[in-house]
């Protein structure tokens, strides 16, 4: 009998119930009376079959946005008699939350007859808005104009540049208020349609819309009772519009918003100057420079703040130095999942609530992206590409084909 072609059946039996011994497989073999497994040995322990399908093909990527999972933290890191759900954004098609924001821009912004095919859009951003509002331009047909400040992975700007936009950098200098004032200036120069992120509605709603039923149906359907929220903000959008919703529907959880321990300016009680328009005048005096890209600009966003003026906050956390970089790291190693530096911070904050949290609690942290997307930051700054001295002796422990 042809065992090549009967070997990964006999191999994906032995994840049936993990009950299976490796015992009756020659017996099987030489009967020839093996039969492959049924579907159900692929069942995931919750959701739907492997090998359902996802359903009918969508028409467009942007209609793949949204309903991204919630996965179970081991004990590995969540504190004992607690648990720690991750909301990974990275399932989202341009693997960050951010997807969601630029479809609620691009989409609120054709309703309301503000752009039309051909038209140029573009937006100031640390990096995960730009690559979103790219794919989304790419896909309506506009051309895409994104600034993004000196600082940020240059993984970004060729992801941007891949998707068809222009990606034009500002000096490190000018901060975030910095690509936002040249997004304006640019924007009123050529007649081009500003996203403007960090002041609009479509921002926060679609939050309110999505993300926040999301967490709370998942929840539901698990049968437990949310008791915690966590998460950090760049523009604020996911707090507000998340957050509100979750109030109004679970009262009793408790949102935890998070910044960086450097960059408190939430935690300072400081307002944000503003323009008529509600953007930022001045850079924030609390500000000072982090790793966590996409986190805490330079200044409290419009959208942030209409959430803080909701009361939405009941507990803050500040991220000290390092622990970003250290818990994503350890997310990678302990649980097979790979989010970005803002990720880690969120973990973090979600580990340190925990520990403090009543036995029994719940909790949400939301993973905004990708690791991926952090190979020239801090994040990887440990990672090799080369092989170190122990893979350099496992090479060498058979005799073929040693790289030296």
């Amino acid at each position: 009998m042809n065992l090549s072609a009967l070997l990964p059946a006999l191999i994906l039996s032995l994840f049936e119930d993990g009950a299976q011994s490796f015992s009756f497989l020659p017996a099987a073999i030489s009967r020839g009376t093996y039969a492959p497994p049924s579907t159900s040995a692929f069942r995931m322990s919750k959701g739907k079959e492997r090998g359902a399908g996802y359903g009918p093909p969508v028409d467009n990527i942007s209609e793949t946005i949204g309903n991204t999972p919630m996965v179970k933290i081991s004990d590995r890191l969540c504190p004992e008699g607690r648990k720690i759900y991750a909301k990974c954004e990275f399932f989202n098609p341009l693997s960050s939350v951010k997807d969601r924001l630029a479809l609620s821009m691009i989409e609120t912004a054709e309703k309301e007859g503000k752009i039309k095919p051909g038209d140029t859009i573009i937006e100031a951003t640390s990096g995960n808005t730009g690559i979103a509002v790219a794919m989304m331009c790419a896909q309506r047909g506009y051309s895409c104009v994104i600034i993004m400040a000196e600082p940020f992975s240059v993984e970004r700007r060729k992801l941007m540049r891949m998707l068809g936009a222009k990606v034009i950098i500002t000096p490190k200098a000018g901060k975030g208020l910095g690509m936002v004032v040249k997004a304006a200036e640019l924007a009123e120069k050529h007649g081009w349609f500003p996203c403007r992120q960090f002041e609009t509605d479509a921002n926060w709603k679609f939050h309110e819309a999505t993300t926040g039923p999301e967490i709370c149906n998942d929840i539901k359907a698990s049968g437990e009772k949310l008791d915690y929220f966590v998460t950090g903000y760049g523009t604020g959008g996911t707090f507000h519009g998340a957050g509100k919703y979750i109030k109004a529907n679970s009262p009793d959880t408790k949102i935890v918003l998070t910044e960086p321990a450097v960059a408190n300016l939430i935690d300072s009680g400081i307002a944000t100057e503003r323009k008529e328009d509600g953007s930022a005048a001045v850079t924030h005096p609390n500000f000072k420079p982090h790793p966590i890209q996409g986190w805490t600009p330079d200044f409290i966003p419009l959208v942030l703040e209409g959430g803080m003026d909701l009361k939405l906050m009941d507990e803050y956390v500040a991220i000290p130095d390092g622990a970003a970089v250290e818990t994503s790291q350890a997310l990678a190693r302990k649980e097979g999942i790979l989010t970005g530096i803002s990720g880690g911070a969120t973990m973090w904050a979600a580990i340190e609530t925990a520990k403090k949290a009543p036995e029994g609690s719940v909790i949400v942290a939301m993973l905004p992206d990708t690791g991926e997307r952090y190979l020239s930051t801090p994040l990887f700054a440990s990672i090799e590409a080369d092989m170190n001295e122990e893979e350099l002796e496992i090479s060498k422990s058979t005799p073929s084909y040693v790289l030296e």
